[in-house]
């Protein structure tokens, strides 16, 4: 039998490790083994705390929820899923924050889609997934595992926001001038317009929230989304 305090350190590790191999230890370990190897090093760290992590939570025993999780709250996190799920989508075409074999990607000369919604798309979706599953499933090992997901998403993005106004001086400060690490602060600001969502966002997202909050079902015995109610 597992427990709480696994998840916990299971987290920490995942978490923790992300960070120091993804900030004061890259430099070291990419001097030492090249790059190739830290890559490797990097992908075999993640995949034994990540698989640690999933593996201490499935043993973890199921606590009592801190509090219900009514139709309300949970046609609001289906909403917010849905919207997750575009940005998610959207941020797999022309964003200039995704690895590019240590070139700079292409910067749009506005921000439009999910990009004027947020210049970290990917990171918002995690974090919008895992704000949504806490809601809903206030369990003491959800919680400790959506809490490390907000945590490497939102705090991972804003360290992206450093690292690359360092390695790209004369691009990124200019790509977040025209958007915003908060949600929607841009458009407040003026800076960017809502629209221009392409259909890989709008349509692959709508197909992602489907297939995922239907396959919630079988895979862990909680319908989600729509299924929720049907």
């Amino acid at each position: 039998m597992g427990s709480t305090s696994a998840v916990a350190a299971a987290a920490i590790a995942f978490v923790g490790s992300h960070f120091l191999l993804s900030h004061p230890l890259r430099g070291i370990l990419v001097r030492a083994i090249g790059e190739k190897g830290f890559l490797g090093v990097y992908s075999l760290v993640a995949f034994a705390t990540f698989g640690w992590l999933i593996v201490a939570y499935v043993h973890a025993p199921l606590t009592a929820p801190l509090w219900p999780a009514g139709d309300v709250l949970w046609a609001v996190a289906t909403v917010v899923m849905l919207i997750a799920s575009i940005l998610l989508m959207g941020s797999l075409i022309r964003n200039p924050a995704l690895p590019t074999g240590g070139q700079p990607g292409p910067f749009p000369e506005t921000a439009r889609g999910v990009f004027a919604v947020t210049r970290h798309p990917m990171m918002w979706s995690f974090a919008l997934w895992g704000l949504c599953h806490a809601a809903v499933f206030p369990v003491a090992k959800n919680l400790i595992l959506a809490a490390a997901v907000v945590f490497l998403a939102l705090v991972g993005a804003a360290l992206q926001d450093r690292k690359k106004e360092r390695l790209q001086p004369n691009l990124w400060p200019v790509w977040e001038s025209k958007t915003s690490y908060l949600p929607f602060a841009a458009i407040a600001a003026g800076r960017a317009q809502l629209g221009g969502f392409g259909s890989h966002a709008l349509l692959g997202g709508l197909f992602v929230w489907l297939v995922a909050t239907w396959a919630h079902g079988p895979l862990t015995g909680w319908a989600a989304g729509i299924w929720h109610w049907l």
